[in-house]
């Protein structure tokens, strides 16, 4: 085997996310690159390559703290099975699902282990967080320049509160999604320049979803009526989570027209992602997606002028 120091140091990245992960000012940062390093060594490496490469960093890492030793084995398991989508040269979108999927099982699975066997209320912290937050609002009254003179009183901050632990899971899909996209967006390039092959997305201008989403989405608001009418926690449970999936979705179609149109048109490089952006901040630009599936307007932009 030949030693490459591109891979070593991949090797010295992975060790240096891990140890930052509990430390809370780059904790945000660590979480959403932790996978990268083990799906670059697990993608250009041969198995016993990979190992000889990761069990000296989940030594030193036991060393440091036993805790970084689960931590690397959890968040491994998504880099190996992303690397091994990569080495079967699968179409770079299963690669991607595959790794949400991985993610996000492994989530509700430390969720379910820490819930029934060590017994930690996280619903309870979740209340306990949100209470941390609103409480410099409630406490201010209207007189928060942040809130523009809105009151949140009690009964508001507890509303708020019970909203935010129904829209665990939703949170939980959108992050095990971005997780999954912010590492193939950054592996590709970097295992392609270590010669491994690695299929490209469609590019944003083609992406275009299945039309039954229009349907989905009224599906979803008809839950949103009959949970509201009914009482019932898990009808609101699924109401609350179901509509912001295909909002989230409405949302990624109208980006893949931004850069359809500005293919098409011929407009500056800058402003798809400037359109991008503004479609991300901004919650109401996801109709462009519900108009661009409902109607052929790619279709009537390329059509060509008589």
């Amino acid at each position: 085997m030949k030693f490459r120091w591109s891979t070593a140091i991949w090797s010295i990245v992975y060790l240096v996310l891990l140890l930052s992960l509990l430390t809370p000012p780059l904790t945000a940062i660590s979480v959403f690159l932790i996978i990268l390093p083990g799906v670059i060594l697990y993608g250009s490496l041969s198995l016993k390559a990979f190992c000889l490469h990761i069990i000296p960093v989940a030594l030193i890492a036991f060393i440091v703290e036993p805790f970084y030793l689960l931590l690397s084995i959890f968040f491994l398991i998504p880099a190996i099975v992303m690397g091994h989508f990569y080495k079967k040269k699968k179409p770079a979108l299963n690669t991607l699902m595959a790794g949400t999927g991985t993610i996000l099982a492994e989530f509700l699975l430390l969720l379910l282990i820490s819930t029934t066997i060590f017994q930690f209320d996280f619903q309870g912290y979740m209340k306990d967080v949100v209470t941390l937050t609103l409480t410099p609002v409630t406490e201010a009254g209207g007189n928060n320049a942040l809130t523009n003179g809105l009151v949140i009183d009690e009964e508001m901050a507890e509303r708020i509160k019970t909203t935010t632990v129904q829209m665990i899971p939703f949170a939980l899909i959108v992050t095990s999604f971005i997780m999954a996209s912010i590492t193939h967006s950054i592996a590709r390039p970097v295992l392609s320049r270590l010669g491994v092959h690695v299929p490209r997305l469609k590019p944003a201008r083609e992406w275009r979803l299945p039309k039954a989403l229009i349907w989905y989405y009224f599906i979803g608001i008809i839950l949103q009526l009959v949970a509201d009418g009914s009482g019932s926690s898990f009808m609101t449970i699924i109401a609350l989570n179901f509509v912001p999936l295909i909002n989230f979705c409405f949302m990624i179609q109208a980006v893949g027209f931004f850069f359809y149109v500005a293919h098409t048109k011929k407009w500056h490089p800058i402003l798809p992602f400037l359109l991008a952006a503004a479609t991300v901040l901004i919650g109401p630009m996801r109709i462009i997606g519900i108009i661009d599936l409902a109607f052929p307007l790619r279709e009537a932009i390329s059509r060509p002028k008589r």
